[in-house]
C-alpha cells in the first residue's frame, strides 16, 4: 500500500513549479558571489533529473550553496551542446553511482576536463557483506536483480539495502569525500537520478542540516523531473532513514560509523557548502 504523497508546502510548490530550470536560492543568497543561482541556466534535455542541490535553508539559518553540486540521471546521451553546458557550469568531476553492467551499456559522454569517478553502490569489491540479516538481505537483493543491473532500487528492499550493504557504504563515502574536496563543481548520478542519487542527496542535505521535510520534498521532485509521477515514493526514503536508525541508532551514527566520515570530513563539507 502506497503512502500518501507529501503534503504540498512552500518548498514543494517551488520544486514542482520550477521545471528543469530549478532555482531555489533566495534573493539574498543569489546576490552572494559564492552562491549564485546557477541552476536557473541549466538545460540538459538528454539528462533527466539534472538539478542543483543547492539553495535550501538549513535548520540553523544557513543556506546550501548553489553552483557546486549537481545530481542527475545518466549522462550517456549528452550532445555537444550539453557537454559544453557542463563545462560552463564549472563541473570538473563526474561520480557514477551505477554498476558495471549499466556503465558498460551506457558509458558517460563527458567533455574534456571532467574527471570520471566510479562509486558503484552495488559493488562486490568488498565482498557480499551486510551489516545485519545478511542471508535474508542477500536473497532479496539477488531476487530483485540488483547486482545484475536488471533490478530497480525504487522498491521496498532497495532503500534499506543501500544502508545495509557494505559496498554501498564505500560508494557513498567516496562520493561525499569527492564533494568535499573537488576544487570545481561536481555531478553525481545513477541511471534515473532518483534512487541511488536520491539517497546520496538525502544524506548530504541532512548532514548539512537541511530539515527532513525539505529533504523529502527534494526527493519527491524526481516524480516531476523524470516525467513519471510514480518514480519514487516517500515510504522508500523513510525506509532508508529507518534502517540507519535501526542499525546505527541514529542518522549521525550512520554517517560516522557506516559511511566512515570523520568530524574533519563533515566540517569540510559544511565549510564548503554552507553560507
Amino acid at each position: 500500500m502506497r503512502l500518501p504523497r507529501l503534503a504540498v508546502t512552500a518548498v514543494t510548490a517551488a520544486l514542482l513549479s520550477a521545471g528543469p530550470a530549478l532555482a531555489l536560492a533566495p534573493a539574498a543568497l543569489a546576490a552572494t558571489p559564492t552562491a549564485t543561482a546557477s541552476s536557473a541556466a541549466v538545460s540538459l534535455p538528454h539528462a533527466k533529473n539534472f538539478r542543483d542541490i543547492g539553495g535550501y535553508e538549513t535548520a540553523d539559518g544557513h543556506h546550501v550553496r548553489t553552483g557546486l553540486v549537481y545530481r542527475s540521471g545518466k549522462l550517456s546521451d549528452l550532445d555537444a551542446n550539453e557537454q559544453r553546458t557542463l563545462t560552463s557550469l564549472g563541473i570538473t568531476r563526474d561520480v557514477d553511482l551505477r554498476n558495471a553492467a549499466e556503465r558498460a551499456e551506457d558509458p558517460d559522454a563527458l567533455p574534456a576536463g571532467v574527471t570520471y569517478q566510479v562509486a558503484d553502490v552495488l559493488s562486490l569489491a568488498y565482498g557480499v557483506k551486510f551489516h545485519e540479516d545478511a542471508a535474508a538481505t542477500l536473497a532479496l537483493a539477488l531476487a530483485a536483480g540488483l547486482f545484475s543491473g536488471s533490478g530497480d532500487l525504487g522498491q521496498s528492499i532497495g532503500y534499506p539495502f543501500m544502508v545495509n550493504f557494505v559496498g554501498a557504504d564505500h560508494a557513498f563515502h567516496d562520493t561525499l569525500l569527492a564533494v568535499a574536496h573537488e576544487p570545481g563543481a561536481l555531478v553525481y548520478h545513477c541511471t534515473a537520478g532518483k534512487d541511488r542519487t536520491g539517497w546520496t542527496t538525502a544524506v548530504l542535505l541532512t548532514l548539512l542540516g537541511v530539515p527532513r521535510s525539505t529533504v523529502e520534498a527534494d526527493f519527491l521532485a524526481s516524480n516531476t523531473y523524470t516525467g513519471n509521477p510514480d518514480a519514487v515514493e516517500l515510504s522508500w526514503l523513510k525506509a532508508a532513514f529507518a534502517e540507519a536508525d535501526k542499525i546505527y541508532g541514529s542518522f549521525d551514527g550512520y554517517v560516522r560509523n557506516g559511511l566512515g566520515l570523520t568530524e574533519a570530513d563533515i566540517a569540510t563539507l559544511k565549510a564548503k557548502l554552507l553560507v
